[in-house]
């Protein structure tokens, strides 16, 4: 993460009208709430935390690979594992965040360095 030198970074605009990533959080949400994916429901961080070491170690095979299709498949992959373990978190009864929180702290710290 460092090394940036002190750019200033800006935003890009989307590149068309959806927003791909409130659909992919309103899915989770849908798979996690009752009547959703009962294997979904059920999951944990310590159940995850398998996926998301394979989903990384899988997009480093696309990166050595150079595999332009295998590294947008592994990085929205990976991308799943941060969306579903923010909404794991949501649930958390004392110390809930989401994925909005975990998207906040990430500017603050690009913005911070």
């Amino acid at each position: 993460m460092g090394g940036r030198g002190g750019r200033v970074l800006t935003g890009t605009p989307p590149r068309d009208e959806r927003d791909h990533l409130a659909e992919l959080v309103a899915i989770m949400d849908r798979l996690r709430s009752p009547g959703g994916c009962p294997w979904d429901a059920e999951q944990t961080h310590a159940s995850l935390a398998p996926y998301a070491l394979e989903e990384a170690y899988e997009l480093v095979e696309a990166i050595e690979h150079d595999d332009r299709a295998g590294l947008r498949e592994e990085l929205g992959d990976l991308l799943l594992q941060v969306v579903f373990h923010a909404r794991v978190a949501r649930e958390h009864a004392d110390d809930p965040f989401d994925v909005q929180d975990v998207a906040g702290d990430l500017v603050a710290k690009l913005v911070r360095r």
